[in-house]
């Protein structure tokens, strides 16, 4: 279990150094060590990956798990990846990212308004983690999204993994989910009322995973991407291009 973090810049600090799934630390040490043939002058992260994005944002993109040869390689969700490439370029076309690549963790990206986060820190094999090592892992989304609540407004799931996952965690930090759950789906909008008078209502945007088995079968589109970044950074309040 993780320590009590105070913020942001504590928690992604401390997730770091997680070792907590045998299965997910030798997969990810394995990966780093061996790396893929384009990467091997590069030295890989190979450690659990931090969420991306300020503070204080109020708006919230949940993803799956790092990527063996990306987020596991650089040390920044969705950097280093075909993944990344799309995203990253819907969140610059729409206005919440000031530039429309991510390469790197210093390459100077930033994100405007929006942090990016998994359910899952490290990269499973075969991009597959068990429902242990996602139970195992929530604490730091549990964390993360108590941090986070008192300017969060609105928040884009990528994929049914992350739905699923996030539904719970959502319940413990002090909203009231619906019984039965809403179902996954490309543009599904669920408003999550407050069960404490602390936290204020929630917009929930489902989007499929922007996975090369996604949209390079066209599945998903940037045009879809963008279309739901907009309407989530509408409902969370902030300056955007529509």
């Amino acid at each position: 279990m993780s320590r009590v973090c105070r913020s942001i810049a504590e928690l992604d600090s401390i997730v770091t150094t997680c070792r907590a799934c045998p299965r997910l630390v030798a997969w990810r040490e394995l990966v780093a060590r061996e790396k893929r043939a384009a990467f091997r002058d590069e030295t890989y992260w190979g450690r659990p990956v931090p969420g991306f994005g300020p503070p204080d944002a109020r708006m919230l993109i949940v993803g799956l798990a790092p990527a063996a040869h990306g987020a596991n390689r650089t040390g920044r969700m969705f950097t280093g990846d075909r993944s990344g490439t799309v995203l990253y370029a819907a969140l610059h076309a729409v206005g919440l990212a000031n530039q429309p690549v991510a390469r790197h963790r210093d390459d100077g990206l930033r994100l405007l308004g929006v942090r990016i986060t998994s359910p899952v820190r490290c990269a499973p094999p075969e991009n597959k983690p068990t429902p242990a090592e996602r139970d195992r892992c929530r604490h730091w989304l549990d964390t993360e999204l108590e941090l986070l609540s008192p300017t969060m407004r609105s928040i884009v799931v990528l994929g049914a993994f992350g739905w699923q996952a996030l539904f719970p965690a959502l319940a413990d930090a002090g909203w009231a989910v619906p019984r039965p759950r809403p179902k996954f789906g490309h543009g599904a909008h669920v408003l999550l009322e407050p069960a404490s008078r602390d936290r204020a209502p929630l917009h929930l945007h489902g989007c499929y995973h922007v996975s090369q088995q996604n949209t390079f079968t066209g599945r998903l589109t940037p045009a879809m991407v963008e279309d739901v970044l907009s309407r989530a950074a509408a409902n969370a309040g902030l300056p955007h291009r529509p």
